[in-house]
């Protein structure tokens, strides 16, 4: 087997070297060196993606198209994987959640993978343009009014904004009532978090909506998997929901913050569309960073080094996407050509949903708060110090705040309208809620349900 070796001469992987760890705080600070240091050593690398867990991570464009876009030797089913199957991976190691098998489309292959795939895409087809738009706006008005009245005019966005509205959108396409929709948040939000018992928690308010849904079908997503021609089961319909919030919300949320403060950063040139924010976002800060494991069928040579079949290979959107190999040519590229949505018959299946409620969702904030800025540059911003996402840790904001916040369904004024940013306060007092903020009555229950009653007006 033919190794690259570093500058010192030892070779990638031996005891002398040691693997790059894509976790913790030095990586943390500085993707991008850990990046370009890999790709020092070819295409692919073997690296730690977490303690006493060796994958092969792919730095390469073209070697991750290759991979991804090659479903027979290079399969998804993580049951294959050699060290967990010899008790080599940590039982409480943080890479199990990500990369054990799960009964869904993520971790299928073949004709299982296309059944359930096609169950997946035809759902979201079904998906309202105009209502989801309308139901990001609903969310982001609700978060925003929730920070908009403080005394300070300063929030944490990532907290506050762009974690919660996710949860909020895929809660209502799901059909949820306010209950059983506080426990998937509350579910879903945990497992990220590492919060012991999440698991049960999302597993349990699952299983009840699918129940409740064979009783009380509705226009929502739940139903439209139990009623689809692939005839899934219970189970398979739970999986297929949880791969859906799995996917739909840590990323976008990670891309609201990263494209939000993009937009509002000193370098970004005045005049460009939200919607140019977004695509740098997706190119330069890959919301999945590291993930989409594949397991070779047989031994596969690439570039000299041999992959292992049933090793896991891991795609670095993040590193693909910032190849140098490919930004001497990104120009001529579609603007759509990163790899963000990844590509191949696993390529997300609801990847214009959402570059939708991302672009709304960024819009929304800058309509609703016209003078929002940033209360620490750019480059100071910290990132999680995980492999698999990349996103923020913190987004702190400055802006005028209200005088009290609207109601659902007002609109506050677009910006450049007639007295937008220029008279905040007096925008916000010729729209006065019932009563101010603080003194309203707050309805009880977790924040799906609180969301709920301010729509209603309640």
């Amino acid at each position: 087997m033919q190794q690259h070796s570093d500058r010192a001469g030892a070779p990638a992987g031996c005891p002398a070297h040691g693997n790059a760890q894509l976790y913790g705080p030095e990586f943390g600070s500085d993707p991008e060196g850990h990046y370009a240091r890999l790709r020092s050593l070819g295409p692919s690398a073997p690296v730690d993606i977490a303690p006493d867990v060796q994958v092969e991570l792919v730095t390469s464009y073209d070697a991750s198209l290759h991979i991804l876009q090659n479903p027979a030797l290079f399969v998804r089913d993580s049951r294959r994987w050699n060290a967990l199957n010899e008790g080599r991976v940590p039982a409480d190691s943080p890479a199990l959640p990500m990369m054990g098998y799960r009964p869904n489309a993520l971790f299928s292959d073949g004709a299982a993978h296309a059944r359930l795939r096609q169950a997946v895409t035809d759902s979201l087809a079904t998906v309202d343009e105009v209502r989801l738009v309308r139901l990001t706006q609903q969310s982001a008005d609700y978060l925003i009014s929730r920070f908009s009245s403080e005394p300070l005019g300063q929030a944490e966005l990532m907290t506050a904004y762009t974690q919660p509205l996710p949860l909020l959108v895929f809660s209502d396409l799901f059909g949820c009532p306010p209950e059983i929709g506080d426990r998937v948040i509350v579910g879903i939000s945990g497992i990220f978090e590492g919060a012991p018992g999440a698991d049960e928690i999302l597993g349990g308010a699952l299983a009840e909506l699918i129940a409740l849904k064979r009783h009380q079908p509705g226009e929502d997503l739940t139903t439209r998997l139990m009623v689809h021609s692939a005839r899934l089961s219970d189970e398979e319909v739970l999986h297929q929901l949880v791969t859906l919030l799995s996917g739909g919300t840590a990323p976008l949320s990670a891309a609201i913050g990263t494209s939000s403060a993009l937009y509002l950063s000193d370098d970004w040139p005045a005049g460009l569309p939200v919607e140019e924010a977004v695509g740098k976002t997706l190119w330069n800060y890959a919301p999945i960073a590291n993930y989409a494991a594949h397991y070779p069928t047989q031994d596969v040579e690439l570039n000299g080094r041999i992959l292992k079949a049933n090793d896991p290979v891991l795609i670095s959107f993040a590193a693909a996407n910032t190849d140098p190999k490919l930004t001497a040519h990104r120009e001529q590229l579609s603007a759509k050509a990163h790899l963000a949505f990844g590509a191949g018959p696993h390529a997300c299946p609801a990847k214009d949903p959402a570059l939708m409620l991302v672009g709304t969702a960024v819009e929304s904030l800058l309509n609703r708060l016209p003078d929002v800025e940033l209360r620490v540059p750019f480059k100071d911003l910290a990132w999680v110090p995980t492999p698999w996402s990349r996103s923020l840790v913190a987004l702190p904001v400055r802006f005028t705040p209200r005088a009290v916040p609207w109601t659902a369904g007002a609109q506050p004024a677009a910006p450049g309208s007639a007295g937008s940013a220029q008279q905040p306060a007096a925008v916000a007092q010729a729209r006065p809620a019932a009563r101010p903020a603080h003194h309203a009555a707050q309805p009880k229950g977790g924040l799906f349900s609180r969301f709920r009653a301010w729509v209603r007006g309640e």
